[in-house]
């Protein structure tokens, strides 16, 4: 009988633990990184690293919609992006560190050549945005539009 109630209690603490586990995963739920335009959100993959930076979206064959590639520098400077061994057309927007738009480029098709061109910024920025091409005009981006930025550094 005690062994009985023994394993009754422990199995009560472990469903009540679980309970508690989901209660508050939903109380706080996982922060998750996005870049927001208004009423446009884009869940976002981070390049923060060097490697990271120089990969980007090489290789990929597809980019879900809703979904882009934010590159996180250090420094605000004019940085130039290239599609070498890029398969997705993309338009590219190149943000300040006041989070607003400074510069952007559209429709920059996929480049599997050795020599690809550079798409060149005329304004310093510290965050640059890879989205889907065409995006960008759909959703009415412009210079000076405010972006809502959220990720977490691992």
């Amino acid at each position: 009988m005690k062994r009985k109630i023994f394993f009754i209690v422990i199995f009560l603490s472990f469903s009540l633990s679980t309970v508690a586990l989901v209660l508050s995963q939903n109380h706080h739920p996982k922060k998750q990184n996005r870049v927001c335009f208004e009423n446009h959100c884009f869940d976002i993959e981070l390049a923060i690293t060097l490697e990271e930076r120089n990969t980007g979206l090489m290789f990929r064959e597809k980019l879900d919609p809703k979904n882009g590639m934010l590159f996180v520098f250090d420094e605000e400077e004019k940085h130039p992006f290239w599609m070498k061994n890029t398969l997705i057309p993309l338009d590219i927007v190149w943000i300040n560190e006041n989070k607003e738009i400074v510069f952007i480029s559209e429709n920059i098709p996929p480049c599997k050549k050795s020599s690809c061109p550079t798409i060149k910024p005329t304004k310093k920025a510290k965050y640059v945005l890879e989205i889907n091409e065409g995006i960008s005009k759909k959703i009415g981006l412009i210079v000076g539009d405010k972006v809502k930025i959220e990720y977490i550094k691992n």
